[in-house]
């Protein structure tokens, strides 16, 4: 990934960064109202809590069994863990295309926010879910249960809703925000469908996994500094690298040879040597002889003399004649 990031040095001029709008602080205040609601809904013992148990006893698995084998792997869509590896994987490869690391960083800090909020607020409300119900009609609170809100729910609100909030272009945000909500209330319906969550549980977990949602910009500039961080680690990190690399080796010329000096009377008794140069320049080019020349007719005939044809008994040499046959018939 750091490889490709340095040979696109800039990231794309398209991607912005959302801000936190005053439209986008009326939700979350309102997302936040209903979330209390909820809460206080079920604190009391309201409606809401008869609604739940009104449902439970509806049994909707035995009311369409039909489809209860579909719904086991749908519910998948919202666990953590298969979820997780899936947009990481997609949002990688966006920060290997885009050179940042700002998909990968916004999904970490969405699922650590996710995880501490709804963690708290399980382990606090300690809320018992529908197969582990004892008292009719009970809100079931304070007895050690952790399902309150539906983490399935949350879960897919944040991780589907992550690639709306990082679309290219508006069009894609609209598409994706559209599939994420979809998606995510399947999940929470289907837990539903499983017996596994009250409605009201369902209810708080899409109220927790929006407040996620809009609350990210207000995280941007964390993130840009921990990407920053992140480079700078980077690049001290091959400069240290860079500096216990041993150097190139060096060639070695060879040292220069130390002749003897000649004595005085060395160079009398040695005998005097004619220049190359004038006794090479002296000498004649040596040319062979021309071989005479011999006429055709001059030559020793290669053939042996005589006729070639085998002898026979009524042929004669040549140059004699030959009698006269007889005539016959008178």
């Amino acid at each position: 990934m750091f490889a490709r990031l340095d040979r696109e040095p800039e990231r794309p001029a398209h991607i912005d960064v959302p801000r936190m709008s005053r439209h986008r602080v009326v939700l979350f205040t309102a997302t936040l109202a209903f979330y209390l609601a909820i809460v206080w809904a079920v604190v009391i013992t309201s409606w809401l809590v008869r609604l739940d148990w009104q449902v439970m006893f509806f049994r909707p698995y035995q009311q369409w069994p039909q489809i209860h084998a579909f719904l086991d792997y749908y519910v998948v869509l919202g666990q953590r863990g298969p979820t997780a590896v899936m947009v990481a994987a997609w949002l990688g490869w966006r920060s290997w295309r885009q050179h940042t690391l700002r998909p990968l960083l916004t999904l970490a800090t969405s699922l650590l926010l996710l995880n501490i909020t709804v963690g708290a607020a399980k382990l606090g409300m300690g809320r018992l879910g529908p197969h582990y119900a004892t008292v009719i009609g009970s809100n079931e609170m304070g007895a050690g249960g952790d399902i309150f809100p539906s983490g399935h729910t949350a879960n897919a609100v944040v991780t589907w809703g992550i690639l709306a909030y990082l679309a290219s272009t508006p069009r894609a945000r609209r598409w994706l925000s559209a599939l994420s909500a979809i998606t995510s209330l399947g999940v929470g319906l289907t837990t539903v469908y499983l017996g596994t969550h009250w409605l009201s549980d369902v209810l708080l977990g899409w109220a927790a996994g929006l407040l996620i949602m809009l609350a990210l910009p207000w995280f941007e500039p964390l993130i840009a500094r921990a990407e920053t961080a992140l480079f700078d680690l980077r690049d001290r990190w091959r400069a240290r690298r860079g500096r216990t690399v041993p150097a190139p080796a060096v060639p070695v010329t060879p040292a220069p040879v130390l002749l003897k000096p000649r004595t005085a009377a060395a160079e009398q008794s040695a005998p005097a040597r004619e220049p190359v140069s004038s006794v090479r320049g002296s000498r004649a080019p040596a040319h062979r002889a021309p071989s005479p020349h011999t006429a055709r007719s001059e030559r020793t005939p290669v053939t042996p003399v005589g006729s070639r044809r085998p002898p026979h008994a009524d042929r004669l040499p040549r140059g004699t004649s030959q009698p006269a046959r007889p005539l016959t018939g008178g």
